[in-house]
C-alpha cells in the first residue's frame, strides 16, 4: 500500500490492468445482484434531486416508478446507498441494446444536467473504505473478468483507467502524484 497526501492507495489498483468493455460485460456492475446499491454521498442526494425530471426521461417506466413511490435512496446501516429494483439493476439504469447504461451519465453527456454520476459509480471498480483516512482497493467481481482482459490488451492499470474519477474526487496535482507508483 502507498500513501498519497494521506490517501492510502492498495497495490492492486497500481498494478492490476482493467478497462471497461461493455460489449462484453452488458454494464454488469450496474446490475449485480445485492441487496445494496451504489454507495451515495449525503452531497449528492440534492444533485440527483434538482436532476431528475431530465433523469426520469431515460428512465423505463418501472424505475420512473419505484422512484416516484420509494425514492432512489436509502439508509443502511448508517451508509447511503441508492436503490436498485429487485436486488439487482439500479434504479437510475435504462438498457441500450441490452447494455446497462446510467440514465445520469446519459443526461450529462447531453448537456442536459452538470452532475456526472455518483462518486462511487465513477471510481467503480475503486470503492473507497474509510479507516480513519481513505483507503482506496480495488474491488473484483467475476462479471469483470472482461474489463481484465481489455485492461491486458490495452496495457492499462485500474489507476489508469480511472483517472477521471480519481481527479474528480482528489484533484489533478494527487492524480499526479500517484502517477509515480503506477507499474505499466
Amino acid at each position: 500500500m502507498i500513501d498519497v497526501d494521506k490517501i492510502l492507495v492498495r497495490d492492486e489498483i497500481l498494478k492490476t490492468k482493467f478497462s471497461c468493455d461493455l460489449s462484453k460485460c452488458k454494464g454488469a456492475c450496474c446490475t449485480i445482484e445485492s441487496e445494496f446499491g451504489a454507495p451515495l454521498n449525503e452531497d449528492e442526494i440534492p444533485k440527483i434531486e434538482k436532476n431528475l425530471s431530465v433523469i426520469f426521461d431515460y428512465l423505463p417506466d418501472d424505475h420512473r416508478k419505484a422512484i416516484e413511490q420509494d425514492g432512489f435512496w436509502e439508509d443502511k446501516s448508517g451508509d447511503i446507498m441508492v436503490k436498485s429494483i429487485a436486488n439487482k439493476a439500479c434504479v437510475f439504469v435504462y438498457f441500450d441494446e441490452g447494455v446497462a447504461k446510467c440514465a445520469i451519465e446519459k443526461a450529462y453527456m447531453e448537456g442536459k444536467i452538470d452532475f456526472i454520476k455518483p462518486v462511487s459509480c465513477h471510481l467503480f471498480p475503486i470503492r473507497i473504505t474509510d479507516f480513519g483516512g481513505d483507503i482506496l482497493r480495488y474491488e473484483e467481481f467475476f462479471e469483470c473478468a472482461p474489463a481484465l482482459e481489455n485492461g491486458n490488451g490495452k496495457d492499462v492499470t485500474v489507476a489508469q483507467f480511472c483517472k477521471s474519477s480519481l481527479i474528480r474526487k482528489y484533484g489533478t496535482d494527487w492524480y499526479d502524484k500517484l502517477k509515480d507508483f503506477i507499474r505499466s
